[in-house]
Parts: C-alpha cells; structure tokens; sequence
C-alpha cells in the first residue's frame, strides 16, 4: 500500500480518500428561557463515508487509506502533517538532533494524554514501534522502519530487539538512531505505523483495536461506536493535547462501497461529502462544490510472474502497451487523473530543479501493433501454439469494476485474447493477492511520505508490498545504492536507473496517476487532504 491506496493505494488504494462537511441546518439558534434568550449552539456533526470496513485499527496492520483516513484523526505520532502538508511536532512538543544527523531525541509533551486519561509515555512508542517491527506481528509497514539501526535485521529475523537503536530514556524522552542521516525521517514517522501503542492497555487486551468500548487513542477524536460494516462514530477527544483547536463535536463514518449510493446520500444530506460518479463526472466537474486536489498515488495492476503465461517477460509487456490509458481517463474514470507512464507520480522535484517523472520521461505507451509482436515473440520463446487462460481480478467497486472491463475489451481488440474477470471482496483481495494467487490483479499505491524512494522500493525483492513474485538483483541493489547515498544527485540517478529496470522487466503496469476529487457542501471549511498523507479533520468546521 503502500498503497502518497499516490504521491497514491491508496491503493489506493483501489484507493477510498474522503472529505467530510457538515448538516446544512447546523449552527446556532436561539433557546426560549423564560423573558431571556440563550444561544445554544447544535452539535457540529461531519457525515462522511469510509467507503468499506476499515482493515485494521492496529496501527501495524491497518496499513492502508481505508484505515489511515479514519485512524489518522483518532491516533497521533510523535510529528503530525500539518495545513501547509510540511511535518510539525505533535506528541513530541520539541525535537533534538545530533550534529551528525544520526540521532533524534523526542520530548512528549506533559499534557499528551490517551483517551482513557492515561499520559502518552516514551514507552508507549517503543511499544508500538517495536510491536511493527517484530516479525511475528507481520507488519507490511515494517519496510518503513528499516532507517532505524538495527531495524531490519530484528525484522528479518537476522538481529535482536536489544539491537534496535530505539529507547525510552525517560517517561517523557524518546531516542531514536538512524543507519544515515534522512531528511524525510519527520515526514516518514507521521504515518499511523509509528504511531504509538498504549502498552498497558495492548497488554491487558491484545484485541484492544477490534472495538469501540475497548479502543484508546491519542488523536484529536475518540471511538465511540463501531458498528462493523456499517458506520462509525467519533466524538471530540477531551484528552487530546490541542484539544481546543478541534472545532467538530462528532463525526459519523457511513461505509458504503457503491459511488453512486454515496452520490445519493449527499443529494439527500446523509452525506456531506461525496465521490464524484463517473458517469456524472462531464454534468458535476463544473459544480462550485467540487473539489480536485493533489495526491501522490498510483492506480496499476500487477503481473504474478510465477504464474504463466505473465512467467515471461515480453507476454508482460504485450499486456501491459496493450492498455490505453488516454481513453481510460477519459472515458472510464473521467475524474481528470492524468494517464500513467511510469510508477512514480507527478510532484516529486529532484536536486536539478526537474520533477522526477518529468526527468525519466515515459516508459510504457499504448502501442496496439508492437504489443501484438510482443505477444507472439514471447508466446515462441515459451513453445506455446495457444496463450494459457488468462484471469483479471479486481476488488469489489464500481470504479474497479468499469476499468477492468475496459481493459478486457482492449486486450480482445489489440491481443485478440479473451480475458476473464474474477470479482473478489476487498477483506479477501488483500490477502489472496498478496499469497500470489491471482495472475492479473488491480492494486493502488499512496505515497508514505514525500519521496519516489517510497514507491519504487515496493518492489525490492520478498518486500510485503511487491506481490508480484518478481525479483531482480540490480533493482535490489540501485535501491541499496540510493539508501545509502548521501549526495542527492546521485541519489536520485539510482532511483530513476531503478525505475528504468522495473519497466524494462514489467512485473507491473499503470493506469493513472491519483487525484482528490470529492464533492463537499459549502458549509465546511479546514478539511485537510495530504498529498502524501491522510484525511485530517483536527482543523475542520461547519457553519
């Protein structure tokens, strides 16, 4: 996921990102107490769609934008993003770091407290943090953690958590070590995997995060209701530090999966936001309550390469320049996402002053007749007179669903191959495709934090996000390479040289680039969407 589920999963994801606004009728009116008059003013209630379940609410397993969007506003890391999408203290009140750069000390504020009353401890990070990068967890964020010393080997089971260059020097004090300075170190541990875990209550419950009455964050909300599959409630969290900023009293969380039900709901007021349908997209793009924002993500399909006929390279590539992603976005998803030519999205702007796509260019296009070679010529190579049975499967979703039947009627026309579609439900997608038993697969990618190191080392091989079964020694050690290095230009040269090979081998294939296009009634202001990042509601209102 990583799944910017984009910088997109997303995802998305597909990718689910969502605004909120609030009830039209909301605000404040006058109460009759006898001759006097008293303001009273209604609860500032946001009605928003989740879109499905959320995976998890264990901050090391919910590594997604279907849990990060609500998790991000219940839970809060040491840093948080903030209105300007730039990382700022948030738990930790100050940050000290060594001359060298290597070593981060974080003190928590006094008055950072969980839900349930508790102080927010040093501890209670190490907890958490260890907890993700214990292999035993199975964490797919664990990758995440791997600047710290001593990270990777404890998660790989090559090393000892007495190795890992994390400690609670105090209640209040907490130390980290990097393996090499990284300027993205504030921006990488806002993501909800560093968030921490409250040990005492983690210890006493080990489902603590499956339920509203057993749930404790630190975030601006509180869990009050979870009713599973079908909506949930937060409430203003009177614990939180900076509760006083926090201008909602609740927010309502309905989980439905269908852009035209949702569509609906917002017609109706049962929402106060809303996705965009792709079949009103020309009538409402116009609309003055429609919004398009910036997100870091990519939505892409993915080749199993232990699985024929994608075992060969050039049957990859046949499939993959077979796909029109002009008229896709046009005549598809018609939200005005830009077609993707490479994996990394637009936004990401290098040591020269150039973007990084912009600088690697494109490195796959729709081109019918070579596609067709491409096929044959692998097709030989492999002894096979007829193509093995091919299957698409995507995961339950309208927008899923309409681009999968567009690539469907590509391949028949540009391959002449008959693919077949498998509809498979999003609780069962993940895990399925991540065990390798689907051939073709739809999948998103949201950017963790703002760097294109995020997306591409996806792919490094036995990474939990590659899902492709693909592996290659000199990817795996431009990405190495470009960890290590400390001098930016030619850190960047690895990371383009890296792409290069991934599309030169074609494990996967894009579609578009992700955008934020969301309908919000006009009522609501301070709804915050991160490029690379969550939802966040600390600073929303309604009026």
């Amino acid at each position: 996921m990583k799944k910017w589920y984009l910088f997109l999963l997303a995802a998305l994801f597909v990718l689910v990102l969502t605004a909120c606004t609030a009830k039209e009728d909301a605000g404040e009116k006058p109460a009759d107490k006898g001759d006097d008059k008293e303001v009273v003013a209604e609860e500032k209630v946001l009605h928003l769609n989740n879109g499905e379940e959320p995976t998890s609410f264990d901050p090391s397993i919910g590594f997604d934008a279907v849990s990060w969007n609500s998790l991000n506003n219940l839970m809060e890391g040491l840093t948080r993003l903030g209105e300007d999408h730039l990382p700022q203290e948030a738990t930790a009140e100050s940050i000290d770091v060594s001359e060298d750069g290597l070593t981060y000390t974080f003190n928590i504020r006094e008055d950072a407290n969980w839900s349930n009353g508790e102080p927010v401890t040093a501890g209670d990070f190490v907890y958490g943090w260890t907890r993700m990068l214990d292999p035993n967890t199975a964490s797919p964020a664990a990758f995440l953690g791997y600047f710290i010393e001593g990270a990777e080997a404890f998660n790989t089971g090559e090393g000892a958590i007495e190795d890992v260059a994390m400690k609670a020097v105090d209640e209040k004090t907490f130390e980290v070590k990097l393996t090499a300075p990284n300027d993205a170190f504030l921006n990488i541990i806002t993501n909800p995997s560093f968030f921490p875990v409250n040990e005492k209550v983690a210890t006493a419950n080990a489902e603590w995060f499956t339920e509203a009455d057993s749930f404790v964050g630190n975030g601006p909300f509180k869990l009050t209701s979870w009713e599973h599959d079908v909506k949930m409630v937060f409430e203003k969290n009177p614990e939180y530090w900076d509760a006083d900023t926090v201008k909602l009293d609740k927010v309502e969380w309905a989980m439905v999966n269908d852009s035209n039900t949702e569509y609906q709901m917002y017609q109706s007021n049962d929402l106060d936001v809303s996705d965009v349908p792709a079949e009103l997209s020309e009538t409402l793009m116009d609309s003055d309550e429609v919004q398009v924002e910036d997100q870091a993500g990519t939505y892409f399909y993915r080749f199993n390469t232990t699985m024929e006929p994608f075992t060969n390279a050039k049957v990859r590539k046949a499939f993959a320049m077979a796909v029109n992603q002009e008229e896709i976005v046009e005549f598809v998803t018609k939200n005005g996402e830009k077609p993707a030519k490479g994996f990394v999205a637009y936004g990401f702007t290098g040591p020269d002053g150039k973007d990084f796509r912009d600088a690697v260019g494109d490195l796959v296009e729709f081109n019918a007749a070579e596609a067709k070679k491409l096929l044959e010529e692998g097709m030989a190579e492999e002894g096979w007179d007829k193509l093995p049975e091919v299957t698409l499967t995507y995961s339950t979703s309208d927008t899923h669903q309409n681009i999968a039947v567009a690539l469907q009627a590509g391949y028949k026309a540009a391959l002449g191959v008959e693919v077949k579609l498998q509809n498979v439900e999003a609780s069962v997608f993940s895990s399925e495709q991540k065990a390798l038993k689907y051939q073709l697969s739809r999948s998103s990618f949201l950017h963790d934090y703002a760097d294109p190191v995020n997306a591409i080392e996806s792919f490094i091989t036995g990474s939990s996000m590659n899902r492709t079964g693909w592996s290659n020694a000199e990817f795996d050690k431009l990405i190495t390479d470009a960890k290590a290095e400390t001098d930016a230009a030619a850190r960047w040269q690895y990371l383009m040289d890296a792409e290069k090979v991934l599309f030169e081998e074609m494990p996967i294939f894009p579609i578009h680039f992700y955008n934020q296009v969301s309908l919000q009634k006009p009522n609501v202001s301070g709804i915050v969407h991160h490029p690379v990042g969550y939802l966040d509601l600390k600073w929303a209102d309604k009026k």
